[in-house]
């Protein structure tokens, strides 16, 4: 059984009251919180790969959440089933891995990449904004759970949900940034990516997450790769972020794209060209064989073999993932890792480049994302041109707050990070456009 009294258990605020007959371990109450909570449910109008509140049917942030968290107790029974030692070593449990594949995007803006390219640019005096700092961020101070810790997850729920544990300033690479344009309108996406970190205002949090390692430990884990062209990269995560993060991949790579398939946004001869002939050719265990098979049902016009297919090949890469070790750690929680071999991995990044390239950079999808962008953009101007005058009461309250430490801008970024696609939308609307009357309905 789990050490359920380690300091990897602890949260930052002991609980100080006593449920009788609730027996729950520690990463069931977590669980069960992420799916309480208000960011969480704010994620069912948030932009996956196409634009929320388009159709009724393709996937959303919360639908890809939740088909993330079944890849991942998929992935950890298959585990625990031929790894017995290792995950008993590591107290591997459903519920846990459960929690990080609900929480993982709780940190997405509205409108996707093109809503996180805003928010990034109009900090980028401030501090930055990067998703999976932000959901950082939530889970640990801005989710109304607690008056000041957020969720107040445990120490290992919040290390399993740092993918990139180290800090923006430190991975920006300044000339990997375009010149401030003119006008918000000529900003150029592709010079405003954020390197994918941690905001240094939440530095102390951090500190007490790592605070169970030794300082060598600890500065090994926030090593990263340096390259002339790109942003600092990280090298390192903990074992149940490795899994979270396999389950996303999966769920990105073969559920969104039967979306994409459904929609006709992409043809069976593209995808031929593009992941079953490459495919076929890989040597890769099962699925080259089967490939070609798979590919007939993915486009059938019959929804229960389209089913299967994905169903299919969903199984083929939760299968072949394995535990490896590296050895430059001593924690268990960081020296083990779950991989998937190389065929396999490769096998992936076709479907994932494959929707990436016929599906996220279709012109009609990028107009979306580039109205979603300038949408941000333009609110965040207005708040941070008034805040006092503009922003909710209880907003108002944390700037004025915040102000003290020169952390204002912060405040508006965690005000507009939140919201969803609609929301954005229509208090754009009741800013910019004649005859909108005002709607401030609950976000504050």
């Amino acid at each position: 059984m789990p050490d359920f009294s380690s300091k990897w258990c602890e949260r930052r605020l002991p609980r100080s009251q006593s449920r009788d007959g609730d027996h729950r371990n520690p990463w069931q109450r977590d669980k069960a919180r992420v799916l309480h909570s208000a960011a969480f449910r704010r994620l069912q109008s948030k932009t996956q790969v196409l634009g929320a509140g388009l159709s009724d049917f393709y996937r959303t942030r919360l639908t890809h959440s939740l088909e993330a968290a079944q890849i991942g107790t998929g992935i950890t029974a298959q585990l625990q089933g031929k790894f017995p030692g290792e995950t008993r070593e590591l107290h591997l449990d459903s519920s846990l891995i459960e929690t990080l594949c609900l929480a993982h995007d709780i940190g997405h803006p509205p409108f996707g990449h093109g809503g996180e390219i805003a928010l990034n640019y109009m900090m980028h005096d401030h501090g930055g904004f990067e998703g999976n700092g932000q959901t950082f961020r939530i889970i640990c101070q801005l989710e109304p759970y607690t008056e000041e810790h957020g969720m107040n997850l445990c120490r290992r729920s919040i290390l399993g949900l740092v993918k990139y544990p180290n800090f923006i300033d430190t991975l920006t690479n300044p000339a990997c940034l375009g010149t401030r344009p003119g006008s918000l309108r000529q900003l150029q996406a592709s010079h405003w990516h954020p390197p994918k970190g941690l905001y240094r205002c939440d530095e102390a949090l951090f500190d007490w997450l790592l605070d169970p390692l030794g300082d060598d430990e600890k500065d090994r884990f926030m090593a990263y790769e340096h390259n002339e062209e790109r942003h600092g990269k990280t090298r390192y995560k903990s074992f149940d972020c490795s899994i979270m993060e396999l389950a996303d991949d999966i769920a990105y790579g073969i559920h969104d794209l039967e979306d994409a398939i459904v929609m006709k946004m992409v043809s069976v001869s593209a995808f031929t060209e593009a992941v079953t002939k490459p495919l076929a050719e890989m040597d890769v265990p099962w699925l080259s064989a089967e490939i070609t098979s798979l590919t007939k049902r993915l486009f059938s016009e019959r929804h229960h073999e389209r089913k299967n297919a994905i169903g299919a090949l969903v199984n083929s890469f939760i299968t072949a993932i394995v535990i490896e070790e590296n050895a430059v750690f001593s924690h268990p929680l960081l020296r083990y890792q779950a991989v998937m071999p190389e065929r396999h991995f490769n096998a992936l990044a076709l479907f994932k480049d494959f929707v990436f390239q016929k599906v996220i950079r279709k012109a009609e999808v990028q107009l979306l994302e580039y109205k979603g962008q300038q949408t941000v953009m333009e609110l965040f101007e207005a708040f941070s041109s008034e805040p006092e005058r503009l922003l909710p009461d209880n907003t108002r309250s944390r700037w004025l707050k915040a102000q003290e430490q020169d952390n204002g801008h912060r405040v508006i970024s965690d005000y507009i990070s939140g919201m969803t696609d609609e929301f954005a939308a229509r208090l754009y609307a009741s800013l910019f456009l004649p005859k909108q009357t005002a709607q401030f309905d609950g976000f504050s």
